[in-house]
């Protein structure tokens, strides 16, 4: 029976990245559309943590956990995208920039694919995890709806709506490694880069509210380029 517990996490995970999806285009409810995302990446979180935990980890959950992410951190915040680049464009006539969206969803598959069979991320990442950059997406309609610290225009911005899906599906593809959050021990020498990062994470959530999200997403890559650059002295 225990076996089938990861397994069903996973099968909510994929359900909260369902409701996401309708959230956003029949509700046109983005708000709502992100805490299905953030539901689901705490499931995405639970399911691993209590595979191993268990040790029923199986090549079965390994796939059905790839396929759910794909709907949760890759359709799911591809739609919201789409929803949020509500500004007209006309490039000869064809508004090219809310299909530009849907970069995030086809990088985000490419990359969870490319998770399954590279044996290099057994212990680290190579590309940003689409969980993160679910995550990222998922905070800006709070952004823009409170205007944080006058910045939410910034996301209503034609340059950052055009550019950004462009450079989050290279920056999931991309030949970066980037630290994983998991703590083989507790001690603070194994895991001084993880406990700093966290400390800046909860310092960013507390001082800058749901921009905090996006500031976390930002320091976790600027982190991870930090200390490769720090393991190849």
């Amino acid at each position: 029976m225990k076996k089938h517990i990861p397994n069903a996490l996973t099968s909510f995970n994929l359900l909260f990245g369902c409701l996401s999806i309708i959230s956003s285009l029949v509700e046109n409810d983005l708000e709502k559309a992100a805490y299905f995302i953030g539901a689901a990446a705490i499931l995405d979180f639970f399911d691993g943590f209590v595979a191993r935990a268990l040790k029923v980890g199986s090549e079965m959950g390994k796939q059905l956990d790839s396929l759910a992410d794909c709907v949760s951190f890759g359709v799911a915040p591809g739609f919201i995208f789409y929803k949020i680049t509500n500004i007209p464009i006309d490039f000869n006539h064809f508004d090219i920039h809310s299909y530009i969206s849907f970069l995030i969803p086809i990088f985000s598959a490419i990359r969870l694919a490319k998770f399954n069979i590279d044996t290099r991320q057994t212990d680290s990442f190579i590309g940003v995890p689409t969980p993160a950059n679910s995550l990222f997406i998922a905070a800006i309609p709070f952004v823009i709806s409170a205007n944080s610290f006058g910045l939410g225009s910034i996301f209503q911005n034609i340059w950052f709506l055009v550019f950004f899906p462009i450079v989050s599906a290279y920056l999931l593809v991309a030949e970066l490694p980037l630290f994983a959050l998991k703590f083989k021990s507790f001690a603070w020498q194994a895991n001084q880069l993880r406990y700093i990062f966290l400390i800046c994470c909860l310092i960013s959530l507390f001082a800058f509210g749901y921009l905090g999200i996006n500031i976390s997403i930002i320091l976790y890559i600027l982190f991870s380029i930090y200390n490769n650059f720090q393991t190849k002295k």
